[in-house]
């Protein structure tokens, strides 16, 4: 199955830029660069690379052309509304691990969304499990360079990884990730841990698969399966503490594996699961460089070293591709990932709004200050509030009931829930809320921070913010 997009319409012309220059204005419909039809913004950009470009658009219904007379390898100047403008590839696996099985319904339509598109994998970091890839796919990523990508793995062996994807071919798929590799293409590679189904000693086997079979993986993260209240299958269940514990243990004993074999620690377990298992956060140089930072491994770490004046930038998610076209904005590519798979203190898919932004009337800044978060935030910044020794700022946990399972991070706090927490809270003081679970201004289930009972002050989701909220100097 497929999803169709519109071709590209210009959202946005910065000013003063080639296509202003040009005449190209908002609302336009482009059709074809230099006589070719793009089909996504990756195609868009090699077309749009040149020196001279011919535009080709639909405006009020008319057919027009343009030349775009620029230094080659400039930005055009033309935000487009989508990122891919042929259809997006959609996932034909029915996991039962899927966590957008378990939404509730009545949410924006974008949220229902499973991509198994190689394109959004490059553009957004999304994870694919190559069973929709083909030989022209394969060709195409080799021939531009799209990389690195992001793969879902489960498994290794093959029956297993079928059966976890309910699909025939989720076990043959894996000869694309070996193609990949051989030519050169970064990949990082995901497992979603489901305990009773591809932990244990399965898990044990897809470490060995690893190093046997795709040792030049980039890195493997470790998630934990994450559970919401409209889970339907009765296989799926949260990890115990011991459950969590035997993970990481796992992980501890092949990195020094890895170490040996391939020369740095390749697989690595998510922050959720040191705070499920109530282990402590390995140093930092275990890490090695963040690399799995936005797939929430490392954010605790960086969180602190953030808060703590160790870290003067923040250590926010790699941009990509995106750091070198115009606009093409993540809403409706990126739906809410498996929430244990992402930090206790991030987590949210999608465009995440940053700044520091006051809703309504401001308290006065010497004010008592609440930080609003979810559980796993909480056991994250409860040591680092104790030792900053403000006794006027301390945490508002915010349980998730919207979800409910053992939804508990911060990204998908929503504003029900933060709603009725508020209302509860005194009038009067700070309240610091994290811009990850905001979304183009309104949160998961649609609300917006104006539809909160007391004024909330969203700042970005880091140390360095945080602390400058709390005006902690060095």
């Amino acid at each position: 199955m497929s999803v169709k997009q519109s071709a590209p319409v210009v959202v946005a012309v910065t000013p003063h830029s080639p296509a202003a220059q040009s005449g190209l204005q908002p609302g336009d419909e482009v059709i074809r660069l230099n006589g070719m039809v793009p089909r996504d913004i990756i195609e868009w950009r090699l077309m749009a690379d040149e020196a001279e470009v011919e535009i080709d658009f639909v405006r009020g219904g008319l057919e027009m052309q343009t030349t775009v007379t620029k230094n080659a390898g400039e930005t055009l100047g033309a935000e487009v509304a989508s990122a891919l403008f042929d259809r997006v590839r959609t996932c034909d696996n029915h996991c039962a691990f899927c966590f957008i099985y378990q939404l509730p319904p009545g949410m924006r339509k974008s949220l229902y969304l499973k991509d198994d598109d190689y394109r959004l994998s490059f553009l957004y970091g999304n994870f694919t499990t190559l069973t929709r890839f083909t030989e022209a796919d394969l060709e195409r990523v080799i021939t531009e360079g799209l990389s690195p990508l992001n793969v879902s793995i489960h498994a290794t062996d093959p029956d297993v990884r079928s059966e976890m994807l309910r699909n025939p071919r989720g076990g043959m798929s894996l000869r694309w990730l070996t193609q990949l590799l051989e030519h050169d293409i970064t990949v990082n590679g995901q497992i979603v841990v489901c305990p009773g189904i591809n932990d244990g000693a399965v898990l044990e086997d897809s470490m060995i698969g690893i190093l046997d079979r795709y040792a030049d993986l980039h890195h493997v993260a470790l998630v934990p399966l994450g559970i919401s209240r409209y889970n339907n299958e009765s296989s799926m269940r949260a990890h115990t503490q011991e459950e969590a514990r035997q993970v990481v243990d796992l992980v501890h004993r092949w990195q020094e594996i890895f170490l040996t074999h391939v020369g740095h620690r390749m697989v690595f377990a998510a922050d959720e699961y040191y705070l499920m298992a109530g282990m402590a956060f390995p140093p930092g140089e275990h890490y090695e460089g963040f690399g799995l930072h936005e797939d929430g491994i490392g954010m605790a770490r960086t969180f602190e070293w953030e808060f703590d004046g160790r870290l003067e930038v923040p250590t926010g998610p790699q941009s990509g591709f995106f750091a070198a076209v115009d606009g093409a904005p993540a809403e409706g590519y990126r739906a809410p990932r498996n929430p244990a798979g992402d930090t206790g203190l991030r987590g949210c898919g999608g465009t995440q709004d940053v700044g520091s932004t006051t809703i309504s009337l401001t308290p006065r800044r010497n004010a008592p200050v609440g930080i609003l978060t979810a559980p796993y935030g909480a056991q994250v910044l409860r040591p680092l509030i104790e030792r900053c020794g403000r006794s006027d700022v301390r945490l508002v946990t915010v349980e998730n009931e919207f979800f409910g399972g053992n939804t508990a991070v911060t990204g998908l706090m929503v504003g029900q829930d933060i709603a009725r927490v508020l209302a509860n809270e005194p009038e009067g003081h700070r309240y610091l809320l994290p811009n990850v679970c905001l979304s183009e201004g309104r949160f998961l289930d649609g609300l917006t921070t104006a539809d909160l009972p007391r004024p909330v002050e969203v700042i970005p989701t880091d140390g360095i913010a945080l602390r400058r909220a709390l005006e902690i100097t060095k």
